[in-house]
């Protein structure tokens, strides 16, 4: 029996992929894992000819996952995301546990070494960086940051009189604190002034707010409007929330970052594939070189004590190379 794409469901009840939105925030996913659970869980619908999921078996879920590997030479973390999505439909939506899934041709991870930056390098890059751009990859590179945990920084996270960042529910739903770079202090105190003007001129237009994180919209409702809360790097434009439809500023494009940082890269003639995150393994490669124990390396970057390993007599550590 073929359905559609959002599958057959009795009157009253929201269709299959709708169920799946629902429960994803209900338990607090993010909106990219949201929209990457309904592509793939779209992508395997019709890999089977639309026939609805709770048709399907292991046999099923295995055959996608093995065609993933195959014919789409696809990534161990994009395959992983891909099983992860189905086991969310199947046991969240469809409440039905799926058993030992079985003759997965599973992608091989190989070990890599990480594209690390000399300091020379990192100073170069910057300064071909105009000077928004710069100082975010500037954090980027003094603080460990990884792309989103820079731009998603709210005001109140920033200590200037500690020198420290509060990364707030990063990777893994983790807190952590890292370090402020004495040397962005001044550069970033004069942009914080610049977007508090911005703030108020919205604030007299009647916008201002700013997405808050889970249930703080509803216990604290004047929140959104308040300077602490404020993104860090707020966009140039205002838009509209996909999940309110509020007209608000949200934090600068990620993609926009990413573009700044590759032409500044090809611009400063560094025969290297860097990015965004080249300055995280640039950051802790730096630190272990200048003496720094591994162990506070680790927590500045909040990764856990297994990610520590050999690879060819070089050890890498959270893709870092000492």
């Amino acid at each position: 029996m073929v359905h559609s794409l959002q599958g057959a469901a009795p009157a009253g009840k929201p269709k299959l992929l709708e169920q799946v939105r629902q429960l994803l925030r209900l338990r607090h996913y993010s909106l990219r894992t949201e929209e990457a659970y309904l592509a793939w869980i779209k992508r395997f619908i019709l890999f089977h000819g639309k026939r609805h999921p709770a048709e399907l078996a292991e046999t099923h879920v295995s055959a996608f996952l093995s065609s993933l590997a195959n014919q789409g030479q696809v990534a161990a973390s994009t395959q992983n995301q891909a099983l992860s999505a189905l086991l969310f439909l199947y046991k969240q939506v469809l409440q039905r546990e799926l058993a030992f899934i079985g003759g997965v041709v599973r992608v091989k991870r190989p070990p890599k070494l990480p594209v690390v930056l000399a300091p020379t390098e990192v100073r170069a890059v910057l300064a071909q960086l105009d000077t928004r751009y710069r100082l975010m990859a500037e954090l980027l590179y003094g603080s460990g940051l990884r792309l989103l945990e820079c731009l998603r920084l709210r005001v109140k996270d920033v200590d200037f009189q500690y020198l420290h960042i509060v990364l707030r529910d990063s990777k893994g739903g983790k807190d952590r604190r890292t370090i402020l770079p004495v040397s962005v202090v001044p550069a970033l105190r004069d942009h914080l002034d610049e977007v508090k003007r911005r703030l108020d001129v919205d604030l007299a237009e009647g916008f201002g707010t700013v997405h808050l994180p889970g249930a703080l919209e509803r216990k604290m409702p004047n929140a959104s409007r308040e300077w602490i809360w404020q993104y860090v790097f707020p966009s140039a434009k205002r838009s509209t929330n996909p999940r309110t439809g509020l007209e608000q500023r949200q934090h600068v494009s990620e993609k926009n970052l990413q573009n700044a940082v590759k032409s500044a890269v090809r611009a400063s003639r560094i025969n290297k594939a860097a990015s965004c995150h080249t300055f995280r393994h640039s950051f802790a490669t730096h630190l272990l070189e200048n003496g720094y124990d591994i162990r506070t390396v680790q927590e500045l970057l909040g990764h856990p004590p297994r990610e520590i390993r050999a690879c060819k007599n070089i050890t890498t550590f959270t893709y870092c190379v000492p």
